[in-house]
């Protein structure tokens, strides 16, 4: 029971490591920046359930499906690292379209085209990338359907996670917005002490 235990323990945080939810927070926060809360919930739901049977698919058929396509985990993670950095490009040009008055039709494409973020880029690459899904891949490697239980479970614990982080991610901003400030201020103000202390000390 207890080495059941280190072993998850040890998937989970395989998994936290290689897709880091938290850095993953002000990705959400830059491709969901103007829908409103029940789009957000929408679309981190989307992604987390694409990303979760993407891992699951791998980590039970992952091999057979590389061995039949006659691809390597070598090219997978340069293909993936090539689409991770033209999305960061294109997320640090930061051209929005113009605003301007739209028909039903169009609107129903813009949700659509809102709702499509959630499939690329946060399903795949950004959450089942090649770094997770090579990381289920390893941990589910040998065969045995416990571990493959284990592997798949790890991912689904960590999913929920994220999934709160994502629909919860402006009062982290803010929360963290208003440390920040805090601490600002309490230095301004140290800063301001010490100088008219020292005029003072001047002075006499």
């Amino acid at each position: 029971m207890e080495n059941i235990f280190v072993n998850t323990f040890t998937i989970f945080m395989g998994f936290f490591a290689i897709m880091n939810p938290i850095a993953n927070v002000p990705i959400f926060i830059s491709l969901t920046n103007n829908d409103d809360k029940k789009s957000k919930k929408i679309i981190a739901f989307r992604s987390l359930l694409i990303s979760f049977l993407i891992i699951v698919v791998f980590s039970i058929t992952g091999k057979i499906i590389f061995e039949m396509f006659s691809i390597t985990m070598f090219a997978f993670r340069i293909t993936g690292g090539i689409i991770v950095f033209i999305i960061g490009y294109h997320m640090l040009q930061g051209n929005n379209s113009s605003v301007h008055h739209l028909t039903d039709e169009e609107n129903n494409k813009c949700i659509d085209d809102q709702l499509s973020v959630a499939i690329s880029p946060l399903a795949m690459p950004i959450l089942a990338g090649p770094g997770t899904i090579a990381t289920a891949m390893n941990f589910s490697a040998n065969g045995n359907i416990i571990q493959m239980i284990i592997t798949i479970s790890a991912f689904g614990f960590l999913c929920v996670i994220t999934y709160l982080l994502f629909v919860s991610s402006e009062k982290l901003t803010k929360f963290i917005s208003a440390g920040i400030f805090r601490n600002d201020y309490k230095n301004d103000e140290f800063n301001t002490c010490g100088y008219w202390c020292s005029n003072v000390n001047c002075w006499n």
